[in-house]
C-alpha cells in the first residue's frame, strides 16, 4: 500500500533521541511492506516563532513562512532518525516526493505553501500519489462531536464519511484538542477525492502501524 502520514509537530517536539528512534523504527518496519511518505508539522517551535513574529507586526504570510521553516527542521530531525531508510532531504514538491520514492525508502516532507497546514499538504500528496490511505497522527485520539477538553458530553466518532468530516471541520476552531484535528482545506481535499483516512493519537508510535493495518482506536473516515 501507499501510505501518507501527517505527523503533528507536537508529536516530535521535545522528544529525546531514543524516543525519535522508536518512531523511526516503527516507520522502517512499515516501509518493508508499504511505500511510506511522512509530512511533518511545525509543533511548538513553529508556534513560538510565529508568536514572536506577530508581536513584531510581521504579516500572516511571513508567519506562515516561519512555520514552514519549522516543519522542515522537524523533517530533517526525523530524517536523521531514519538514517539510510529515508531520502536524504525533505522533498520540496509533490512530484519531487514521488521521484524520491523507492521500495523501502521513506520520503519526508515539511510544509509547502503559505496558507496551507501540513495536514493539507499530506492530503494533497495523498491525492497526487493516489495513496491507499492517509493517516493523521495527532495529539488527540480521533474526531469528536465537540471539544473533549471543554465538553464532557463530546462523543468520539469511530467512523464517519468524508463529507461529514468536511462539514464538521468547517464549524471548528483549529486548536489543540479541537473537535476536528483535520483542518478545513485538508478535509475538503479528502472529500473531493474520497481518500480513505484515519485519525489516531500519535503519541504512541505503535499507532502508526495500527492505523495502517488495523487495531487502532481512532476514527476511520471513508
Amino acid at each position: 500500500m501507499i501510505l501518507v502520514y501527517s505527523l503533528g509537530g507536537s508529536i516530535l517536539a521535545g522528544r529525546d533521541a531514543e524516543s525519535l528512534k522508536e518512531y523511526a523504527q516503527a516507520l522502517k518496519n512499515l516501509s518493508e511492506e508499504h511505500q511510506i511518505f511522512v509530512v511533518v508539522g511545525g509543533g511548538k517551535i513553529a508556534r513560538e516563532y510565529i508568536g514572536k513574529a506577530r508581536a513584531l507586526a510581521a504579516s500572516e504570510a511571513f508567519c506562515d513562512l516561519l512555520g514552514i521553516g519549522a516543519t522542515k527542521l522537524n523533517a530533517m530531525l526525523l530524517i536523521a532518525a531514519l538514517g539510510r531508510a529515508a531520502a536524504p532531504e525533505p522533498a520540496e514538491s509533490y512530484a519531487g516526493a514521488l521521484l524520491a520514492s523507492a521500495p523501502g525508502r521513506i520520503v519526508v516532507l515539511g510544509g509547502m505553501q503559505p496558507g496551507q497546514t501540513t495536514d493539507a499538504v499530506a492530503a494533497l500528496l495523498a491525492e497526487y500519489a493516489r495513496a491507499d490511505k492517509l493517516i493523521v497522527a495527532t495529539s488527540v485520539d480521533g474526531v469528536y462531536s465537540a471539544d473533549p477538553e471543554v465538553d464532557s458530553r463530546a462523543v468520539k466518532f469511530d467512523k464517519m464519511t468524508c463529507r461529514e468530516l468536511a462539514s464538521l471541520s468547517m464549524e471548528t476552531t483549529l486548536s489543540a484538542g479541537s473537535r476536528s484535528p483535520v483542518d478545513p482545506l485538508a478535509a475538503k481535499i479528502i472529500e473531493r477525492s474520497s481518500i480513505p483516512t484515519v485519525v489516531v493519537y500519535g503519541g504512541d508510535a505503535e499507532n502508526l502501524k495500527r492505523a495502517a493495518e488495523g487495531g487502532h482506536s481512532g476514527t476511520e473516515i471513508s
